[in-house]
């Protein structure tokens, strides 16, 4: 049997003695996993943020060159209402595949808090160097994400998701007002048609966003609670 260095009691975790093993070997290997994979995630929602920004922008641009070369007429309807819901078909896979990578991410951060708390249980007098939290409730899980144990107004604002939702909104708005020019209604009941459809898709947006992270979180007991 393998002998404890001496003046340090065996450590255990479950009432398995795990020191000296390769216990260690198995938390690092798959807190990188982890890590490896949360880095994938940002990576995802960086370059599908990207991509439908470009998307968007080049369909601006040939509105644009439409738009000069018919004058807004039949012509330019017609190529924004087979342009418009294309874009706003790849926004709507964007906003919601945010809205899961996220959710994913979240989880991720969870198992690296567990992660941690097994470190501290093997070494406790390495928890006051430890920035991060080592517990995976929820304000554990904040305090990893922004170093805190609330996140503020402009943390949201600034997410991607709502970023990507708002600017679905706005093309949908879009959408309708020229749908609405094809059908012959004036330029106040275009704009009302485009106010009103912008706003009713935030706001099916924010609440289907809503509803999704709240029925993931809804049923999460934490192991390591504060």
């Amino acid at each position: 049997m393998r002998q404890q260095p001496p003046g340090r009691p065996p450590v255990s975790m479950d009432g398995v003695d795990v020191s000296g093993g390769p216990h260690v070997q198995f938390l690092v290997t798959e807190h990188w996993s982890l890590l490896a994979t949360r880095s994938m995630t940002w990576s995802e929602i960086f370059s599908r943020t990207g991509t439908y920004l470009t998307v968007l922008s080049a369909a601006v641009i040939a509105l644009s060159l439409v738009a000069n070369a018919t004058g807004f007429g039949s012509g330019f309807r017609m190529f924004a209402m087979l342009i418009l819901p294309v874009v706003l078909l790849i926004g709507l896979g964007t906003f919601f595949r945010l809205v899961e990578a996220d959710v994913e991410d979240a989880w991720l951060v969870i198992g690296m808090n567990r992660l941690r708390h097994a470190y501290i249980e093997l070494a406790p007098e390495l928890e006051p160097y430890f920035v991060a939290s080592h517990h995976d409730d929820k304000p554990g899980m904040l305090q990893t994400y922004a170093f805190r144990d609330r996140v503020g107004v402009t943390h949201w604002l600034s997410g991607s998701p709502l970023i990507v939702g708002v600017v679905d909104a706005v093309v949908t708005g879009v959408l309708a007002a020229v749908v609405g020019q094809a059908i012959g209604a004036g330029h106040t009941a275009r704009t009302v048609i485009g106010v009103v459809a912008a706003v009713v898709a935030a706001v099916v947006l924010g609440t289907l966003g809503y509803r999704k992270v709240h029925h993931v979180s809804r049923d999460y007991q934490p192991l390591f609670p504060r």
